[in-house]
């Protein structure tokens, strides 16, 4: 079964990544006012979670990023396997929770930066041993590190 809503998702991801930002956001942004507040949850965390990517302005990040995370919060198991029988929506706590810290940071905010650094920590054990994993740990490493050094700083390796 087709899901048109995230086929039009990864479409407007595709021109995010080919350089098109602003006709990405846009996309993504009229896609989210026909969604809802109640719209599928799945919709809503990935919809969220990649166009937060697409602001280089940490706080319209975290408004996206919290968004994803509140959408992840009402996703099923078994929705989430509708979609793809590998997902575990536990897998997608690890990243939700490192964006967040990453905006925080860069906003300067670096209490909840920590606090959110450590549940992203927290969650690591629900990755896999892949690619995908692997780049999420060094991830979270390398925000705690800035975080640390109370850095502001864009990080280089960040998702755009």
């Amino acid at each position: 079964m087709t899901d048109t809503t995230m086929d039009a998702i990864t479409h407007a991801v595709g021109l995010g990544h080919a350089g098109d930002r602003d006709a990405a956001r846009t996309m993504l942004t009229e896609l989210w006012s026909e969604l809802g507040p109640q719209g599928d949850p799945l919709h809503r965390c990935t919809l969220a979670h990649y166009l937060a990517d697409l602001y280089d302005d940490a706080a319209q990040a975290l408004t996206w990023d919290i968004r994803a995370l509140d959408a992840a919060e009402s996703l099923t198991d078994e929705r989430v396997r509708s979609h793809h029988a590998g997902l575990d929506v536990r897998g997608f706590y690890p990243s939700l929770h490192l964006n967040l810290a990453d905006n925080y940071r860069r906003l300067g905010s670096f209490e909840a930066a920590e606090r959110q650094i450590d549940a992203a920590r927290g969650c690591l054990h629900t990755l896999g041993a892949d690619e995908y994993g692997a780049l999420v740990r060094r991830a979270v490493d390398e925000v705690a590190e800035a975080i640390r050094d109370r850095s502001t700083e864009p990080r280089a390796s960040a998702p755009s």
